[in-house]
């Protein structure tokens, strides 16, 4: 008699997990230079190309405009045809707008490629956090964000600190921008790797089936939580006081404080640095202990100040920029996996794009309003009460945050694995 045995597939290991998020990381690092390639030329353009600070704000601020629209679009289809395909045609796309940037000086046709950038990027960005919610949910979900940051904002630091490492490219514009369309390359190629990895996993290892969306009904939106909500409104004033800030920051520190080129650079780059090395530790300690939302009001207190020490003072840079460099690796430690944990997995790819989504609205809006207000006062304190302002709110959605989620309605984003380890003690 003939005996048939069906073989149980493994769960995937620990390493193939953290494999899958070294390559998607790795594909976000080239993401993140292409973005923070624009600032470290901000007065080349302007002497070279004689671009305005609102050429120049446009440069960034076209990079969101279509996403107003695109990343909840790309969002869903992500949810509908999974995360391999949409990583590979977005990365694509990013590819493709670096290389437009990179081929003309003229504004028309860097904004057209800054806009295909864009229509990838961050779509590109919602897929892998899609991918790392799906993989690590349940699991090390807030360290596996920060580490994914940490490799990401790499991307960032590299290309703010591209005039000392790179110092021979600055003669001319448009060599910088070819460093970013091979950064962009590495990036596609990653995405490649992710594809084969997951496919492999497909094959050879039991994974949670992922529940589909049979039909897309765009009222369900609507029904987020208001801690999902929240979280967006944070998101939005977060991000909206980080980088627009960020596009003027190396020109802002040498006009206003006389800094050179290279140190400029370096100290814009001191976000990215502090939250490399920061953020994974802050996803683990909320992963352990809880306390999200107020961690998330702690960071956006202590963005307040730093924008006003900057404009009104002569203080040492250092100073405002670390303040800011650990509101920057606190917040979205912890914002980013709280979204994982609030909304239903069915549905995380269309979270992720609609909170996205908003985000580049505000991204779009302030790129352009800083601009334009730095040109109307001939200076930039007008924009430094601007983010100030931003910081205020997002302090006061957090505090809104909390008080939900303390609440009979909260999704438990106070609670920490301690609390849980806790709670199985007792319970035994």
């Amino acid at each position: 008699m003939n005996l048939t045995s069906t073989a149980i597939k493994p769960e995937p290991s620990r390493i193939f997990r953290w494999m899958i998020l070294l390559f998607v990381s790795v594909a976000m690092f080239g993401n993140y230079y292409v973005y923070d390639s624009i600032s470290p030329l901000a007065d080349l353009l302007a002497k070279q190309l004689h671009f305005s600070d609102s050429n120049i704000g446009l440069l960034n601020a076209i990079y969101s405009i279509p996403n107003v629209f695109m990343v909840l679009i790309g969002g869903i289809i992500i949810d509908k045809i999974g995360t391999r395909i949409s990583t590979f045609i977005f990365g694509l796309l990013c590819l493709l707008g670096a290389a437009i940037t990179a081929s003309s000086g003229t504004l028309e046709v860097m904004a057209a490629g800054r806009l295909i950038f864009g229509l990838g990027a961050e779509s590109l960005i919602v897929a892998v956090t899609t991918i790392i919610g799906r993989w690590f949910k349940g699991k090390e979900l807030s360290f596996a964000f920060g580490l994914n940051l940490t490799l990401a904002r790499l991307g960032s630091f590299a290309a703010l600190n591209s005039p000392t490492w790179g110092n021979s490219f600055y003669s001319y514009w448009q060599k910088p921008l070819l460093v970013s369309v091979a950064t962009a390359t590495i990036s596609i190629v990653a995405v490649v790797i992710y594809w084969g990895m997951d496919v492999y996993a497909g094959k050879n290892f039991t994974l949670k089936e992922i529940p589909k969306q049979e039909k897309i009904i765009f009222k369900e939106i609507f029904s987020f939580s208001k801690s999902y909500w929240f979280v967006v409104m944070l998101c939005v004033t977060f991000y909206s006081g980080i980088f627009p800030f960020q596009t003027f920051a190396v020109k802002f520190f040498m006009e206003v404080h006389g800094t050179t080129r290279e140190f400029g650079g370096f100290l814009s780059s001191m976000l990215t640095l502090s939250a490399m090395i920061l953020t994974p530790l802050f996803g683990l300690f909320a992963d352990y202990f809880g306390k999200r939302s107020l961690l998330m009001m702690f960071g956006s207190i202590i963005l307040i100040p730093v924008y006003l020490l900057m404009a009104y003072t002569k203080i040492n840079l250092f100073i405002p920029m670390a303040l800011m460099g650990l509101s920057f690796s606190l917040i979205p430690a912890v914002m980013w996996p709280s979204v994982a944990i609030i909304v239903d997995e069915s549905k995380l790819g269309t979270a992720y794009g609609l909170m996205t989504m908003i985000q580049n609205i505000g991204l779009a809006g302030f790129n352009l309003v800083i601009g334009w207000s730095n040109d109307f006062s001939g200076g930039y304190t007008m924009g430094m009460w601007i983010f100030s302002i931003l910081g205020f709110l997002g302090m006061l959605f957090s505090f809104l945050l909390r008080r939900a989620e303390l609440s009979v309605h909260g999704h438990g984003l106070e609670k920490g694995i301690a609390k849980k380890n806790q709670r199985l003690e007792t319970a035994s």
